[in-house]
């Protein structure tokens, strides 16, 4: 009997660092490629999505930003933010902040550098190493309240997980890969995509928001099924 490769499918990924769904669909999506294991395989692209594009250098401070952007009370704020936690933990991630000062505030902060540093880290290092560069800042930013839209604080990061620290320099001062970080966020609102994650498989199917790992294991199926190798 003659032993099958896994079916090897692409998965791009539409995702900002500030946002806590994407922190948990990556969650669940890894629960089920554990599942798949030996059936698919999969390789994960992370694209550009800004939630708050014109977010000013200074950030905002996050209980503030939310209850104006969506318009909650403080209570309703916080409530929406345990239950975040809540579906996190079951998702195997976390966003509980882990730093040493309790006063240190949870903000958000423009991503548009972090954007173009992983879209150099996809180009250079494969999309192994932008996965872990993207779970790097989503730790700095969630679990360590960093400054992630900081050129020194995104430097030191990928410093810290391989990445040649002159040459993410020159691509955080590269003008051309800023404009195909920007297409690529057009290319998401060309595709109907309003709020993230939302996942391409193979560049055709759309999963939108945070599934359960069940979902995706059938849709990773179905896509395999309907496109064989």
């Amino acid at each position: 009997m003659t032993e099958t490769s896994p079916r090897k499918l692409t998965i791009d990924i539409w995702s900002d660092v500030m946002c806590p769904w994407c922190l948990v669909g990556h969650g669940q999506l890894a629960k089920g490629l554990k599942e798949l294991e030996g059936e698919i395989e999969a390789e994960i692209r992370w694209r550009p999505f800004e939630l708050n594009p014109d977010m000013p250098a200074e950030g905002e401070e996050q209980g503030a930003h939310l209850r104006k952007k969506y318009r909650r009370t403080e209570e309703e704020g916080k409530a929406m933010r345990d239950r975040m936690r809540q579906i996190a933990e079951s998702a195997g991630v976390s966003l509980d902040y882990k730093g040493e000062d309790p006063s240190q505030p949870a903000m958000m902060r423009n991503t548009f550098l972090a954007h173009k540093l992983l879209a150099h880290v996809l180009d250079s290092y494969g999309g192994d190493k932008q996965t872990e560069l993207k779970l790097a800042l989503f730790e700095a930013h969630f679990n360590q309240r960093r400054d992630v839209g900081d050129r020194e604080v995104l430097l030191g990061i990928a410093e810290d997980h391989g990445v040649l620290r002159g040459a993410a320099e020159r691509a955080l001062d590269d003008e051309d890969l800023g404009q195909r970080v920007r297409a690529e966020e057009q290319a998401a609102y060309e595709m109907n995509i309003t709020g993230v994650p939302a996942m391409v498989i193979e560049g055709k199917f759309l999963i939108p928001g945070a599934q359960e790992p069940a979902t995706y294991v059938n849709a990773l199926r179905r896509v395999a099924e309907r496109f064989p190798a």
